[in-house]
């Protein structure tokens, strides 16, 4: 690669200002004294195919790919891996020694990690859990709660035609609920997990009712903007256990850096804290 000793991964995206992937991996570098540089590379869509065939003659060793371009970009790939294959959709390429791109999908990853960092673990033999969203995001969730072996996951969301295909696609333990059905989806529920980007800043309100659900169980958001989103607030003040979003973007880019940079590093609250604060 012609990329000298300094290693190079970027974002690609349109528009990019708004991710947080570069503080993270900055901060990573940094931490770990690596000599590399994470960089945005702003794409519009007509030039995706150019800017993928160029990330190894210009030396990177990959690319973070968020959205418009997470579907599209699967077509440009010599290898996808069994995850971005089953979401139908890649975060992270690889640049090969040869050249060769490797797309991967670490959304999975991230979503499990962040529930086993705050402590979560099934009680009953045949754990229930609602997933609020049928779409990208909630495809990676559903993905995930299914590796973690729950008895029945029931998805709630407002257009049926979305959730069946999602439910089709993965296959397996899904039952699919109105969004005027969500009470009867949340009854006996050991997780409720919100996968819309309702209640997120910029965004509609998440407006749904919990009290159907057990105070014992818990509640996570995919949403980290706001950090403590209205479900969240709602369900701590009735007792629930919660989890926000920002741990699952977080330890989604821990895979990545460790193919990129060689380490693999940790989520903390130093690296909280910083992700967070305000340039």
């Amino acid at each position: 690669m012609k990329n000298g000793t300094k290693r190079l991964a970027g974002i690609i995206g349109w528009p990019i200002s708004h991710s947080l992937s570069p503080k993270i991996h900055k901060f990573w570098l940094k931490t770990h004294k690596i000599e590399g540089e994470y960089l945005p590379l702003e794409t519009d869509p007509e030039h995706l195919e150019y800017t993928l065939e160029t990330l190894f003659e210009r030396g990177f060793r990959g690319a973070n790919v968020t959205l418009p371009h997470k579907e599209e970009a699967m077509k440009f790939m010599k290898f996808v891996s069994p995850q971005a294959e089953k979401l139908g959709a890649i975060n992270t390429i690889i640049v090969h020694e040869n050249g060769d791109l490797e797309g991967r999908n670490t959304d999975m990853y991230g979503f499990t990690e962040n529930l086993k960092a705050a402590s979560f673990a099934l009680k009953s033999d045949e754990p229930i859990v609602a997933v609020l969203g049928a779409g990208g995001a909630a495809r990676a969730v559903v993905a995930a709660l299914q590796e973690m072996n729950f008895y029945e996951i029931r998805i709630i969301n407002r257009t049926m035609d979305k959730a069946r295909r999602l439910a089709e696609d993965l296959g397996g333990n899904i039952n699919i609920f109105e969004w005027n059905e969500s009470e009867k989806a949340m009854a006996g529920a050991e997780l409720l997990v919100n996968a819309t980007s309702l209640g997120m800043e910029g965004q509609p309100p998440l407006d749904i009712e919990i009290d159907a659900l057990s105070d014992k169980a818990w509640v996570a958001d995919i949403v980290y903007a706001p950090l403590q989103t209205e479900l969240l607030k709602r369900a701590a003040k009735r007792g629930n256990k919660t989890i926000d979003g920002l741990g699952m973007l977080l330890h989604q880019a821990r895979p990545a850096f460790k193919a990129w940079f060689g380490v693999d590093p940790e989520v903390n609250e130093k690296l909280r804290k910083f992700v967070l604060e305000k340039e």
